[in-house]
């Protein structure tokens, strides 16, 4: 687990731009169950995470079409909510960073750790850009 002194900053990173932290199996449970789209960011202290994953979400933003809700887990921080998410995510296996959008509980996208790392962060939003747009 890490301090919450370090992950702070990057847990900001998404919430003021209107991620909401997802800190229990509950509030997984519930997120996941709402009506509408929904995008789930697997967020992490990784480099990857920082230069491309979080970034790329936040841009993505900037689309025409998004999804309905925003949320995200801490893989290594909120353990219980981030093994719970990922079980909505099956039969992709555990990754991070990783996003996943959810259509009336429904996983119709998934970007693993693989379609982020190494890639800039603009394609990373330009490929959930083209998910809003086919989903939201």
């Amino acid at each position: 687990m890490y301090p919450p002194e370090l992950v702070k900053p990057m847990k900001e990173d998404l919430t003021s731009v209107g991620f909401t932290e997802l800190l229990t199996v509950e509030e997984v449970d519930n997120a996941i169950a709402q009506k509408g789209t929904t995008l789930v960011v697997v967020n992490s202290v990784c480099g990857c995470a920082a230069a491309n994953a979080r970034p790329g979400a936040k841009m993505s933003l900037q689309n025409a079409k998004r999804p309905d809700n925003l949320y995200t887990v801490f893989a290594g921080v909120d353990r219980e909510a981030t093994d719970k998410a990922r079980s909505y995510m099956f039969p992709f296996p555990p990754s991070s960073p990783s996003m996943a959008l959810f259509k009336d509980g429904e996983l119709v996208h998934m970007l693993e750790r693989h379609h982020i790392e190494g890639r800039p962060a603009e394609m990373i939003a330009e490929n959930l850009m083209d998910a809003y747009n086919d989903f939201c």
